[in-house]
């Protein structure tokens, strides 16, 4: 009866094992997020064909290259395959995850663009006023070597927050991002060339302080 019983139970362990393989090898398929408001919305601050390109070109290679490389990932079960594809799925990865926050950290000019609540105090406590953030903040980002990005994230362990940067398309991991700048060329070049700092007071313009107040809203301080 036991052996009945365990070959049974091996039987219908075998067919759940069978039914959940292919949910956990599958790869998930990433799709580029739309933008909450037009592509000229954001004139004359951001032109509609830098906004054109970098969504519907930059960012799209970003998810078809994370695609790819988790079907690849999924497709193997060999341990040397599946570490070197880590350099890809951190590249496009972090080019979707940065890109997808970065769209809604902007919004056409108006009252969104003003901080306001507590975020606006925790500004001004930690950097002493508004423009003294903005011009840290434009200092550290222009700063950046080659591409990457500047950040407003939040310290978890000195609750606080800091202005970091992160190379290339590295997500923000040591921080909770509030507000994201993407100081990669395709991102002013066709309309600021190589003055980083126009393109940086520019986007202050920009900036959805209401989208980055709920972000700071919501981490449990």
């Amino acid at each position: 009866m036991f052996t009945v019983t365990r070959s049974i139970a091996a039987r219908g362990f075998s067919r759940i094992a069978e039914r959940r393989i292919p949910l956990v090898m599958a790869a998930s398929v990433h799709t580029l997020p739309s933008l909450p408001y037009a592509y000229d919305a954001l004139e004359p601050y951001i032109s509609q064909e830098i906004m054109t390109l970098h969504h519907t070109k930059h960012h799209q290679a970003y998810v078809n290259g994370l695609n790819a490389a988790e079907e690849k990932y999924a497709k193997t079960s060999d341990v040397r395959e599946r570490i070197a594809l880590q350099s890809a799925l951190k590249f496009n990865g972090g080019g979707h995850v940065n890109h997808s926050l970065f769209w809604k950290n902007l919004a056409p000019e108006g009252p969104t663009n003003q901080p306001k609540g507590a975020l606006k105090e925790a500004l001004e406590k930690d950097f002493g006023s508004i423009e003294s953030f903005k011009k840290t903040m434009n200092g550290i980002t222009a700063a950046v070597q080659g591409s990457g990005w500047g950040w407003l994230g939040y310290n978890t362990a000195l609750k606080k927050l800091e202005i970091v940067t992160t190379p290339n398309q590295d997500p923000l991991i040591s921080h909770i991002p509030i507000i994201g700048i993407d100081i990669w060329e395709h991102a002013f070049y066709l309309q600021y060339k190589n003055v980083k700092p126009d393109y940086l007071n520019a986007i202050w313009k920009v900036i959805n302080f209401e989208e980055a107040e709920k972000r700071f809203q919501a981490i449990d301080k």
